[in-house]
């Protein structure tokens, strides 16, 4: 049960472990140093890139097992047309050329305008990338990190991060996201037969 050596301890351990584990990571590290000078409003690396590779390190596999893309959320609603925030796409695809995963960058001031077309319900208003990352499906999956302006890490974590250290995919009923929460939770079991997913 070492992968769990983690699991339980104070958050304050749990947070420089974690976030040790994704800045010496080789892909998340390139990631975040490069999201950096990219210089968007209010940007965050969040989710999968994040807690799987926390997953694999712990479990002995290697960087980028079982990781899709990259997302990369910014906040700016100064301007939220679609061409605005594709030219932000393009920018960073040409940013990101050479990263051994996709870049998936989208602006959480935009969301409440396609997410109801998309997955057929409201999504609020978001305030910032921060206050987006609450509303995931999985409270596990609810990390983000920036580096701040003083040149250190941050981290956004508003259920904590005993879940991602106890490999226990846990619900979120902010909004009605079931299949979403489902459908992660059974491809994550394929990658880490360790996890348990806590029924929605």
């Amino acid at each position: 049960m070492d992968h769990l050596r983690y699991s339980g301890l104070p958050f304050e351990a749990q947070r420089a472990a974690f976030l040790d584990m994704v800045s010496g990571d080789p892909l998340v590290g390139d990631a975040l140093a490069r999201a950096r000078t990219l210089e968007l409003p209010d940007w965050l690396v969040v989710s999968g890139a994040l807690y799987n590779s926390v997953w694999n390190h712990l479990t002995g596999k290697p960087s980028g097992y079982g990781i899709k893309d990259v997302d990369l959320f910014y906040f700016d609603d100064s301007d939220l047309s679609y061409e605005a925030e594709d030219a932000v796409i393009r920018r960073a695809a040409k940013h990101f050329e050479g990263l051994a995963l996709p870049v998936e960058v989208r602006n959480q001031a935009r969301v409440h305008l396609w997410y109801p077309q998309k997955f057929g319900q409201p999504c609020p208003r978001y305030t910032s990338a921060s206050e987006s990352v609450s509303h995931f499906a999985s409270k596990t999956h609810a990390v983000g990190v920036r580096y701040g302006a003083d040149g250190l890490l941050d981290l956004v974590a508003p259920f904590g991060l005993d879940d991602i250290f106890s490999f226990r995919i846990v619900p979120n009923r902010a909004m009605d996201n079931q299949r979403t929460h489902e459908a992660k939770g059974k491809r994550a079991q394929e990658c880490w037969p360790e996890i348990e997913v806590v029924p929605w």
